[in-house]
C-alpha cells in the first residue's frame, strides 16, 4: 500500500474520531439543555448558543445583544487602548521607519479595514521593494507591540510592511468586532492587503510580496495562500492553527466555538457541518500549495498543541517537499510564543537560541524568495513605459 493510500486512511480515521467527539458532545449538550429548567437558568443556557439547526436569522450578522455574546464588550475602552497602541508604533518608528495608518476596502464587500503601512525612511523608485502582509494572532487581537523589533528589522532589510487588522479585531469599534468569520471573510480582508500596499506604496513591487502570520494569523496567511496561488511570492506560518476538527476535540467543541464563531456563521458544530470545517482547516488543502512556504512549530505549545502542529509539518514534507520548509523547535523558553516574547518595558527580543534562529531563518527565506530579479545585461534597451 502506497503512502498516499495509507495516509489517506490514517487522515480518514482521524476525522472519523473527532467528528465522533464533536457529535457526542453536542448530543450530551442538547440532552442536557432540553431537561426542564428555571428562567435563570434557562437565561445561561440561551448564552452558550442555540444547539438547533442554524436558522437564516442565525446566520446574518448580529448586534451587541445577541445571546451567544457572554457580555458587552467595552468597545471605548479598547478604542483607548488601541489609541495608545498607535502612540506606542509612532513613538517606535521615530527615526527608523515611516508609519501610517490607513483604511481600505475589503474584497469581501462589506467591510473598510484598518491597516498599519511601515516603510523605509529613503524613497525608493518605483517597484522595486518587496513587501509583507503581517498577520496578527489571536482572533481577538490586534498588532501588538511585540511585533514592533521584528517589523523595525523587517524595514531596515528593505522591506514594506502592511498589517492589516482584519474582522474580528479589537480596538475598532462593535462592526468591525461583531463581522468576526473564522476562516472566512477575514481571509479575503487579508489578501486584499497585498494589492492595497501595491496601490499605495509605488515602491512596492507587486510580484515580490510575501506573507507572514502567527497562531491564528498563521491559518489565515495558510488559507491565503492555498486559496490565491498567485497572490504571493512567498509565505511563513509560525504556530500556526491546521485543523479546526483536532482542536475543537482536544478544546471542547462548544466552549470553543463560542470563541472563534460566536455568531454561528459556520452553521453549527464539526459533526453537524464537516464540509465548511474541511474547508477552513489548512491541513486538508496543501496539495494546493504553489508557492515556497516556511513553518515553524514548538513542540511544547499549549495552545496549539503538538498533536495538531506535526499533522500539517508531516503533510507538507510527504506531499510539497519541493516547495515547504518546516522546523519543530524543541522545548523553546516561551512555547507558543517563543519566537516573538519581548521584554514588556523595552521592547526587546528575549534573544534566546530558539527566538534568534526562527528570525534568521525566516529571513534568510524571504531573502531568497522575495530577492529582486536578475538585472538586465548592460546596453538592454530600457522599454518606453519604464522611461517615462
Amino acid at each position: 500500500m502506497s503512502w498516499r493510500v495509507c495516509g489517506a486512511r490514517v487522515a480518514g480515521l482521524a476525522v472519523a474520531l473527532v467528528l465522533a467527539v464533536s457529535d457526542r458532545e453536542t448530543r450530551a449538550s442538547q440532552s442536557a439543555t432540553s431537561a426542564p429548567t428555571s428562567p435563570s437558568s434557562s437565561t445561561a443556557s440561551s448564552s452558550n448558543g442555540d444547539r438547533s439547526a442554524p436558522s437564516a436569522a442565525d446566520r446574518a450578522p448580529r448586534t451587541r445583544r445577541d445571546t451567544r455574546r457572554s457580555r458587552t464588550p467595552d468597545f471605548a475602552d479598547m478604542a483607548r487602548q488601541q489609541a495608545q497602541t498607535d502612540g506606542a508604533w509612532r513613538d517606535a518608528s521615530e527615526g527608523h521607519m515611516q508609519m501610517a495608518k490607513i483604511r481600505y476596502r475589503s474584497r469581501a464587500g462589506d467591510l473598510e479595514i484598518p491597516a498599519f503601512v511601515f516603510q523605509p525612511l529613503q524613497a525608493a523608485a518605483p517597484r522595486s521593494q518587496p513587501a509583507l502582509v503581517w498577520v496578527h494572532e489571536n482572533i481577538r487581537g490586534h498588532l501588538y507591540e511585540h511585533y514592533i523589533p521584528y517589523i523595525k528589522q523587517a524595514v531596515a532589510k528593505g522591506y514594506v510592511v502592511i498589517a492589516p487588522e482584519y474582522r474580528g479585531s479589537i480596538g475598532y469599534g462593535e462592526t468591525l468586532y461583531d463581522a468576526i468569520d473564522y476562516g472566512g471573510a477575514e481571509v479575503d480582508d487579508v489578501v486584499t492587503a497585498a494589492s492595497v500596499v501595491v496601490s499605495r506604496v509605488p515602491a512596492v513591487d507587486p510580484k515580490r510580496i510575501g506573507i507572514i502570520g502567527w497562531s491564528h494569523g498563521g491559518l489565515i496567511t495558510l488559507l491565503s495562500v492555498f486559496r490565491n496561488p498567485s497572490t504571493f511570492a512567498g509565505a511563513v506560518a509560525i504556530a500556526p492553527v491546521t485543523n479546526l476538527f483536532q482542536r475543537l476535540a482536544f478544546k471542547g467543541v462548544e466552549a470553543h466555538r463560542a470563541l472563534i464563531d460566536p455568531y454561528n456563521r459556520l452553521g453549527g458544530s464539526p459533526a453537524e457541518q464537516p464540509g465548511v470545517y474541511r474547508d477552513r482547516s489548512p491541513l486538508f488543502h496543501v496539495d494546493r500549495l504553489r508557492i515556497p512556504l516556511r513553518v515553524h512549530i514548538a513542540d511544547n505549545d499549549q495552545d496549539v498543541n503538538i498533536e495538531e502542529g506535526m499533522q500539517l509539518v508531516d503533510a507538507l514534507r510527504a506531499r510539497q517537499p519541493e516547495l515547504a520548509e518546516t522546523q519543530v523547535f524543541r522545548s523553546p523558553p516561551g512555547g507558543h510564543l517563543f519566537d516573538r516574547r519581548v521584554n514588556p518595558k523595552t521592547l526587546e527580543p528575549d534573544n534566546t537560541t530558539a527566538q534568534r534562529e526562527s528570525w534568521a531563518k525566516v529571513w534568510a527565506f524571504f531573502d531568497r524568495v522575495l530577492s529582486p530579479p536578475v538585472s538586465e545585461p548592460a546596453g538592454t534597451p530600457v522599454n518606453a513605459e519604464s522611461s517615462r
